[in-house]
């Protein structure tokens, strides 16, 4: 499963035709704020979407007080950057059927650097 979205990472980034030079937290914190309108970073403050503090090397689906899609509990994934980035450029790729209806963040940097700010977090 690991190669598998280190690979679909890797297509989205050549894909979309911008070289990840490196990632910027602070761009990543300013473009987090379309992610705030679900996503708190308190860590037990849930909104629509459940609270991504300390989101690195959480198992998916962990939160006790946040109720989970069928589909992200029978992931078995763990948020890494890798996954993350994935994640978040097409949610509904890396977990069909996820109840997260955002479209993904088109620009591989954007979603590199939000990824970078949540490794921060």
């Amino acid at each position: 499963m690991k190669a598998t979205i280190s690979i679909m990472a890797t297509a989205i980034v050549l894909a979309s035709g911008t070289p990840i030079l490196a990632q910027d937290a602070a761009r990543g914190e300013d473009l987090f704020q379309v992610c705030a309108a679900c996503h708190s970073l308190t860590a037990g403050e849930n909104i629509i979407g459940p609270s991504l503090a300390g989101v690195i090397g959480r198992p998916a689906a962990d939160l006790a007080d946040f109720e989970y899609s069928d589909a992200m509990k029978g992931s078995g994934l763990t948020w890494d950057e890798e996954t993350l980035l994935l994640y978040i450029a097409e949610a509904q790729v890396l977990v069909p059927d996820t109840s997260m209806a955002f479209p993904g963040v088109g620009d591989a940097q954007d979603a590199a650097d939000i990824v970078e700010f949540l490794a921060t977090q």
